[in-house]
């Protein structure tokens, strides 16, 4: 597997696996699980929401960066991520991998990757977030197993 950075011709891969990614979580547990009145408010155009929102995911000259996961030439994931000098802290933002690649470790790797890039800038802390629902069970249990410590959060949401 190779990792290297984000390249222009990456834009719509990275695009097309982050919704085929997160189509599940919004469309099979987000949706069904929060009904529609809350699902269209909070998340009814998740799908607009990352087109706009992904091809801004690399912009260097503002701390925020993107790596990708090859395989055999292919896409195999990416992670996006970013770092605030000032307060010495990185974010991982965004981390989506190929269905033929999970469980194959390339996850991992690419935390691994970005963790080491924003130590060597400067950071001395990463957060990463994830949802405490079934879907992202997978997720919870890589970056704990990275030794992140999780902490309680809960959010609620009510029709009105």
């Amino acid at each position: 597997m190779l990792i290297r950075p984000f390249a222009a011709h990456d834009g719509q891969p990275i695009l097309d696996l982050t919704l085929a990614t997160f189509e599940p979580f919004y469309e099979g547990s987000f949706r069904p699980l929060m009904g529609e009145l809350i699902f269209a408010v909070q998340h009814g155009d998740w799908r607009e929401d990352y087109a706009e929102k992904v091809p801004f995911l690399h912009q260097p000259q503002a701390g925020k960066y993107v790596d990708v996961a090859e395989v055999d030439g292919g896409l195999a994931g990416y992670v996006s991520w970013q770092v605030d000098l000032a307060r010495e802290h990185g974010t991982i933002t965004i981390l989506a991998v190929a269905p033929a690649h999970r469980r194959d470790h390339v996850g991992r790797q690419l935390c691994e990757y970005a963790m080491a890039r924003m130590k060597d800038l400067g950071a001395r802390i990463v957060e990463i977030g994830t949802g405490g629902d079934a879907f992202h069970a997978p997720a919870r249990a890589l970056y704990e197993n990275l030794g992140c410590t999780q902490i309680p959060v809960a959010v609620y949401f009510k029709e009105l």
